[in-house]
């Protein structure tokens, strides 16, 4: 689709849609809203019935909602926490959630849960103010749980699908304790949009419990199933870490930051931000291990244009490469590398 020339070839329709566009909207946000309005306009001439309209009409309103929610939050990193809301407040597994909830709060973090009971109450009881809780409505309501601070950081949403949107456009981490589908549907989403990079690199961290072998078992048929059977490649399980405490867990997310900030893709070209500068001497060394997934040298670089317009984190140190788009296993041993720096 070419989006400059999405229009719904009425003359007189179009211009309409392009006078609105500008009342409302930013030089640089002005083709955005045109195609939407547009989009808008086609479902009509395309017949949309109401059941469509209805799905995204909602789907529309939710992430707008969600958007605008978490828009004044997003200069602190958010951890998204994931496991059983069958977990007993009780057991070990619950007071691990806790402590490690309250240990990322203490180095900087918010805390996203599903605001259910389990794992996600003590997420939301470990985080306290610092934490969201994006809720499901179900046929049978559920009660949000009672440690979700109240008011804005408490969200209600019609479809898993924009649930799930959000968990990963708004958090920078994602960390899972044993659980039932929900929390398998959750890892195994955050590990293919790694895999094939539609989502930027992050700490995905399976904590187990201590005398348990949950993850364990997992594993082993990761190792068992998916691997000899050639579904994934070894080199796939650099997207994960398994962990046996809420220490181990908070550290695991902490420092992959250490070093690297995040990553912006131009084309052909890999921006990596840095939270400081690299020698050149190291640069080579990575240069040399990494031949296999870039094309040339590793190389500091300045922001993109595009970093510049809309002022991109401008005072970060910045790396450049040509890395091949498809190797994102690989580009996470590259992170880790650069977090030794």
């Amino acid at each position: 689709m070419n989006h400059k020339t999405y229009q719904t070839d009425n003359p007189q329709t179009d211009q309409e849609i392009a006078a609105l566009a500008k009342k409302y909207s930013t030089p640089h946000t002005r083709d955005y809203i045109r195609q939407l309005l547009t989009t808008v306009i086609k479902l009509h001439l395309d017949g949309a019935d109401e059941r469509d309209l209805f799905l995204l009409n909602t789907t529309i309103k939710e992430l707008r909602h969600i958007f605008r929610t978490f828009a004044k939050y997003r200069a602190k990193r958010k951890v998204v926490i994931f496991g059983s809301h069958r977990t007993p407040a009780d057991s070990l597994e619950y007071k691990m959630v806790e402590d490690f909830a309250k240990g990322i709060v203490e180095q900087g973090f918010m805390v996203i849960t599903g605001g259910g009971g389990g794992v996600m109450e003590a997420g939301n009881k470990g985080a306290g103010k610092e934490g969201f809780a994006i809720k499901i409505k179900l046929p049978l309501e559920v009660q949000p749980n009672q440690y979700i601070a109240q008011g804005e950081k408490l969200l209600n949403v019609n479809y898993f699908f924009t649930r799930k949107l959000a968990f990963i456009k708004e958090s920078e981490a994602t960390v899972l304790f044993p659980g039932g589908f929900g929390t398998h549907d959750e890892g195994f989403e955050i590990l293919t949009l790694m895999q094939t990079g539609k989502a930027a690199p992050r700490p995905i961290v399976l904590v187990e419990t201590p005398g348990k072998s949950y993850w364990k078992t997992w594993l082993a048929f990761v190792k068992k199933e998916l691997i000899k059977g050639g579904y994934v490649r070894e080199i796939d399980l650099n997207l994960f870490r398994i962990v046996n405490s809420a220490q181990a867990a908070v550290k695991a997310v902490t420092e992959f930051y250490k070093n690297y900030h995040s990553i912006r893709y131009a084309r052909d070209i890999t921006i990596i931000r840095l939270n400081h500068k690299i020698s050149e001497q190291y640069l080579q060394k990575l240069s040399c291990k990494y031949q296999d997934v870039i094309e040339g040298e590793i190389k500091p670089s300045g922001p993109l244009p595009v970093e510049v317009r809309n002022k991109e984190f401008l005072s970060l140190p910045r790396l450049c490469l040509k890395f091949d788009r498809m190797s994102y296993g690989r580009l996470l041993e590259l992170v880790g590398d650069l977090n030794k720096a």
